[in-house]
């Protein structure tokens, strides 16, 4: 039997407290972690097994794809600037950047790395130029590639600006796609996970009260209203019942 996955879309009309939540089915085996809203209408998401997904009805159809020549690839996060330009990020060894500008009738390999032990994590953009990605350390260092084109290419900057380190054991989780945030002075915000738990502004590394001691502990999640103002969640992925050390506020 095909196994189904599910997912939901909340959808806001104009009473604030009025929802509507729609249960929508795919088939396949996939999972589904990447996600970019562009208004009302545009949606997309990516996930295992090469796939990408777009909607451009509020997400009542949807079209699916298949990137070809990365059918093995699990995409962790997209970000997307339109119904016809989106990026998506694959995971490790080697990671990839992809890129279209037609809607995902075609992809254009933008960024690869075949460094051992290269695992990307997440994206994000300040606007359609300025982005980040950000990955688990290699070599001593946390990985950090820029792009400063609108994704058409990556500089790696893991080495030039002085980040700080990352501790022992300490890594981020490609859970979500949302553990990195630009900031509208041009920095970015990341958040970490492992042993310890960190987050990490510019050059100041700020120690989080989350549960720590394991490497399934830590940071998963940032938000942030403005500068001053941030709010972050993760816990531990294997104590999925856990109401302690999982939520921080500033």
């Amino acid at each position: 039997m095909k196994k189904i996955f599910s997912f939901c879309f909340y959808f806001c009309f104009a009473q604030v407290f009025s929802q509507s939540v729609k249960e929508l089915h795919a088939e396949g085996d996939l999972s589904l972690r990447g996600l970019s809203v562009i208004n009302d209408s545009v949606v997309w998401v990516s996930g295992s097994k090469g796939t990408v997904g777009q909607s451009v009805d509020g997400g009542k159809t949807w079209k699916w794809m298949i990137v070809k020549g990365y059918e093995k690839c699990d995409f962790r996060d997209i970000e997307a600037f339109s119904k016809d330009i989106a990026i998506i990020m694959a995971i490790a060894e080697p990671a990839y950047i992809l890129r279209t500008t037609n809607g995902g009738r075609n992809w254009k390999k933008v960024y690869e790395n075949k460094t051992k032990g290269m695992f990307l994590d997440a994206m994000d953009f300040a606007d359609k130029n300025d982005g980040v990605v950000i990955g688990d350390p290699v070599n001593g260092n946390f990985f950090i590639a820029t792009t400063n084109d609108g994704g058409r290419s990556w500089q790696d900057d893991s080495q030039k600006k002085n980040y700080p380190l990352p501790d022992s054991a300490e890594a981020c989780f490609a859970s979500s796609g949302t553990n990195v945030r630009m900031l509208s002075t041009g920095q970015f915000v990341f958040v970490t996970g492992g042993v310890s738990s960190n987050i990490v502004i510019g050059k100041q590394k700020i120690n989080l009260p989350f549960s720590k001691g394991k490497m399934s502990n830590g940071a998963n999640s940032i938000a942030i209203k403005d500068s001053l103002t941030f709010i972050v969640v993760g816990g531990d992925f294997t104590e999925a019942d856990s109401i302690k050390g999982n939520c921080v506020i500033t």
